[in-house]
């Protein structure tokens, strides 16, 4: 009986993806970019700067969490806390009157949640120990995609009965909904005492780093996704003042054109895995690239609404596939014993282009402020040119790659 996979354990760590996509979805891709910037009247550059700082933030205190996470064993007090705090700040911003009280607000919001990440992947392998990890962790990205459209859907009533503000409340009590079943039935299956060696944190970092410039083929391909990451994390932040500002879409719209682009994005994970599967990781990674060129080629160009919506499409496979094929090519070009610690350079990488690319798109918009809707293409446009960076790094990089990373 011991050796049977725990299916409430693995439905409860799954149903807590489903919960936290419900704030990402809601939260940082809808309702808050338009709260600041439609409702409040406040500058792009303000809501890149809460993002960006919040992602900061998280990512001077990975070394920390992971060494409590690490060393101690316990993550389910952890990451109760962290979302409780989330869900918290996310109520209050919906009862917020003053916009920079709002900011605030969502940074201590964002922050949680993303710090609660540390704790919440950490719980995998226990959760799973008795069956296959990447079977369990697929649960888990499934329910993240469903508990997207289903916030989305959930959360509509209420703002068109009360505005964006209504949005917050809602989606802070799904959230601790869905989560709580992550709190109540999965234990730490051996926790220690908490004392925390942060020198040893830090040293491992450095270690980590240490050991990536070692392998110049594998630390490039992380420098490159880096970049396409800059695009991905920026698209998802701002695509719907986008589509409000320069599409002239409404709430409702872009709630469909969400839902579409996150049905895509399964559909993406399933074709691109496919095709990592059948032809390898060379060509699937060219395949989301070109999605991506195309979508924000499609961005730049679309005079209206007809267009526009071929995007949601393309962005939403390319989102889709780039998670699936680059962790691939992270482990085709890793040792195997060292697998573990080149995925925490590719987290930072991805934590890093949470801070640079909203940044990149808040900048731009704010220098070109007094030309209407022309600083939203310009801010594209910026993407649009790290993309073509991309495509070009890529194209020189992939004939260093191993042939065994060409066919799988």
């Amino acid at each position: 009986m011991t050796d049977r996979p725990d299916r409430l354990a693995i439905a409860s760590w799954s149903l807590y993806d489903f919960a936290n996509t419900i704030f990402s979805m809601n939260v940082i891709s809808l309702y808050f970019a338009l709260w600041v910037t439609v409702d409040h009247g406040g500058q792009d550059i303000l809501y890149s700067a809460a993002l960006s700082g919040s992602m900061f933030a998280v990512a001077i205190s990975v070394p920390l969490f992971g060494a409590i996470s690490d060393q101690t064993g316990r993550r389910r007090g952890p990451l109760t806390l962290l979302t409780i705090i989330s869900v918290t700040a996310t109520a209050l911003i919906g009862q917020a009157s003053q916009l920079w009280t709002g900011i605030c607000l969502f940074v201590i919001a964002n922050y949680c949640y993303q710090s609660a990440l540390v704790f919440y992947n950490g719980m995998l392998p226990s959760v799973a120990r008795h069956s296959n990890v990447g079977m369990v962790s697929g649960y888990g990205v499934a329910l993240g995609y469903m508990g997207s459209i289903a916030g989305l859907l959930l959360v509509d009533p209420f703002v068109k009965a009360g505005g964006r503000p209504a949005a917050f409340l809602p989606t802070a009590l799904m959230f601790l909904i869905f989560a709580l079943p992550c709190f109540l039935f999965i234990k730490d299956p051996d926790p220690k005492p908490f004392r925390i060696d942060m020198r040893k944190a830090f040293r491992t970092l450095k270690n980590t780093m240490v050991n990536a410039t070692q392998y110049h083929v594998l630390l490039k391909f992380i420098g490159i996704h880096f970049l396409i990451l800059d695009v991905v994390n920026t698209v998802i932040a701002f695509i719907a003042v986008y589509a409000n500002k320069v599409i002239g879409l409404t709430d409702s719209q872009i709630r469909t054109f969400l839902i579409l682009s996150t049905l895509f994005a399964m559909l993406g994970s399933w074709l691109i895995g496919w095709q990592v599967k059948h032809k390898g990781t060379i060509p699937s990674y060219w395949t989301v690239l070109c999605l991506w060129l195309a979508a924000l080629t499609l961005i730049v160009v679309s005079p209206g609404e007809s267009l526009f919506w071929v995007v949601g499409p393309l962005a939403g496979m390319g989102m889709g596939g780039v998670w699936v094929v680059s962790r691939t090519i992270v482990v085709e070009l890793s040792p195997p014993e060292k697998v573990g610690e080149f995925f925490g350079v590719y987290g930072l990488a991805g934590k890093m282009a949470s801070i640079v690319g909203p940044l990149i798109w808040g900048s731009v918009v704010w220098l070109f402020q007094d030309t209407q809707t022309l600083k939203y293409r310009a801010a594209v446009f910026s993407l649009l040119l790290i993309t073509i960076i991309t495509l070009i790094l890529f194209g020189r990089l992939q004939k260093h790659i191993p042939t065994h990373s060409k066919t799988r």
